[in-house]
């Protein structure tokens, strides 16, 4: 006589990987890593940012290339008592790249400045518990 197995019926939409699951004991807390699914992963990343600012980075520097193709006619120009004459793209470029050099300035010492603030901060909060 053949020796017959209990195996389960297949269910419908089941995959081979479907195993059963045994019960947990009491008290057990998966660790984040197991916890959820693949899909559960965030959609953003430091990566998919980094990439989505390359692009955008792109973007802006065909935009100002074009610019500077189509805005090629001299104009005069006068700062600080000098006076002379370049293409407009030239000058708009400059004044931008001057501009963004105040705010890498001013951006660098508002850093500084909570930095400082951080590290009293944490000498204090050290020195009150010693």
């Amino acid at each position: 006589m053949p020796v017959q197995r209990n195996t389960p019926t297949p269910r419908p939409n089941s995959s081979p990987l479907d195993v059963p699951m045994r019960p947990l004991p009491d008290g057990y807390r998966p660790s984040k890593v197991t916890q959820g699914s693949p899909t559960d992963r965030p959609l953003r990343s430091r990566t998919g940012a980094a990439w989505v600012g390359v692009c955008v980075g792109v973007l802006v520097l065909i935009a100002l290339v074009v610019f500077m193709m189509q805005n090629t006619t001299p104009v005069e120009v006068t700062f600080l008592g000098m006076s002379g004459s370049a293409p407009l793209s030239l000058v708009l470029l400059i004044a931008g790249i001057g501009v963004g050099l105040i705010a890498l300035v001013i951006g660098s010492l508002r850093i500084g400045q909570l930095r400082r603030r951080i590290r009293t901060d944490r000498q204090a909060a050290t020195a009150s518990t010693v």
